[in-house]
């Protein structure tokens, strides 16, 4: 199938899907989806057990390769979604929050990768460097995951603010620590020297090089939308600094995310202040919310088919069930010590914040696409077995819930 097949058949799908949702299900809209594009492939892998004549299962796993998950997602999908989501969080709302989301997307995402990574070395037998790889593909929050859940939980807007900002950045963090590892623990052959000072190079590089290039880009654009009372262009021009600055930054070697996450909170928040008349406005707000819930939809169908892609096995589900654990400890780490190293200082804090931002650290499609994206090894099978377990118990169990733990404890002193 050629590329428009593929997109007008996953358009397609993800609309039936929908419908179905809306009319029985009633659940939040992309996990519904989800859920009910799971259960369809579990379905027909279920059909294929009975029935072996048949080959839907082999012709929807050919399909499931065939659109390369980790490609379509990492330099497709994803510099839009950051985009439009940076797009929706106030640089003045964040810049309350700043030390808070500084400290969870740094040291948060460091020990979270630590703990998961140890801890599967042990569970697993891997080697530390590689389980360090699985550790840091699944320690990033899914910023398309998170702020759709945020849609539909009520929370009070400081805490929204510090889980949708830190979803943002920790992605992008948590993406060069990834990358990092993985030429640590696979390397191509090339000469790194000294393994920890081309990781310290190759970290600041993309991290700061990334954030370098969404600020300039981002700067550039405002400045020309400044000039320009043309809401249909200024919509187009959000475009090509989404679309062409995430392509120049992978050119560069720098953060693709992290450029993204800059740029799109620079243009809502001082473009959209100072750069756009208030049709512009309405007309690129209204575009980009589009656009975010047609990839969120779209995305979380992939998650769901993707267990086409996935190998079972009695041992590697074991796993997967203990790494679901390892990604709540790791995660509850992240959210609590940077808490408690702040809490001294005077910032008050929600009511069950460590609680609520360790349930509401989602996983989502990033995690499959970094661990479908590891060159071929022996442990490649088992890491995306427990990253799809612990991607769809995220989604599925913590998003559901996620707004009711709040809504209960909220309202009561915190526990931590």
């Amino acid at each position: 199938m050629d590329f428009l097949q593929i997109a007008s058949l996953l358009i397609v799908l993800a609309a039936a899907f929908g419908v179905v949702n809306y009319l029985f299900l009633r659940l939040p809209s992309t996990i519904g989806i989800l859920i009910v594009a799971l259960a369809s492939s579990l379905v027909i892998i279920g059909l294929e057990w009975v029935f072996p004549v048949l080959t839907v299962e082999e012709t929807m796993r050919a399909f499931v390769l065939n659109i390369e998950f980790s490609d379509a997602l990492l330099e497709g999908m994803l510099g839009l979604l950051l985009f439009a989501g940076a797009l929706h969080v106030k640089v003045v709302d964040l810049r309350r929050e700043w030390l808070l989301v500084l400290l969870m997307a740094t040291l948060g995402v460091g020990l979270s990768t630590i703990i998961a990574g140890v801890g599967f070395s042990w569970i697993t037998g891997a080697p530390l460097l590689v389980a360090l790889v699985f550790g840091a593909l699944i320690s990033p929050t899914d910023p398309v995951a998170v702020l759709g859940v945020l849609r539909e939980a009520n929370l009070p807007k400081t805490l929204e603010t510090k889980i949708a900002g830190e979803s943002l950045f920790n992605d992008g963090v948590g993406y060069v620590v990834f990358l990092v590892l993985v030429g640590i623990a696979f390397p191509s052959g090339e000469s790194h020297g000294s393994d920890l000072s081309w990781a310290a190079t190759l970290f600041v590089q993309e991290a700061f090089g990334g954030a370098a290039l969404g600020a300039a880009l981002g700067w550039l654009t405002f400045r020309l939308m400044r000039r320009i009372d043309d809401p249909p262009l200024e919509v187009i021009i959000t475009i090509a600094l989404a679309f062409g600055g995430y392509q120049l930054a992978v050119w560069l070697h720098v953060s693709a995310p992290i450029m993204a996450v800059v740029a799109g909170l620079l243009i809502g928040d001082v473009g959209s202040k100072y750069g756009m008349s208030e049709d512009t406005r309405a007309h690129v707000d209204t575009f980009w919310t589009l656009v975010d819930e047609i990839l969120n939809a779209i995305l979380f169908l992939l998650i769901g088919i993707e267990v086409f892609a996935v190998a079972f096995d009695a041992s590697f589900l074991i796993a997967g069930l203990a790494s679901i654990g390892l990604h709540l400890l790791a995660r509850f780490a992240a959210v609590f010590v940077p808490v408690q190293l702040l809490k001294p200082f005077g910032p008050d804090f929600e009511d069950g914040i460590t609680r609520i931002m360790t349930w509401g650290g989602l996983k989502g499609g990033i995690s499959v696409a970094l661990v479908l994206a590891l060159p071929d090894n022996e442990w490649k099978p088992l890491m995306l077995t427990c990253t799809y377990m612990v991607v769809l118990f995220s989604i599925i169990v913590q998003g559901l819930t996620v707004s009711r733990l709040a809504a209960r404890v909220g309202t009561t002193p915190p526990l931590i």
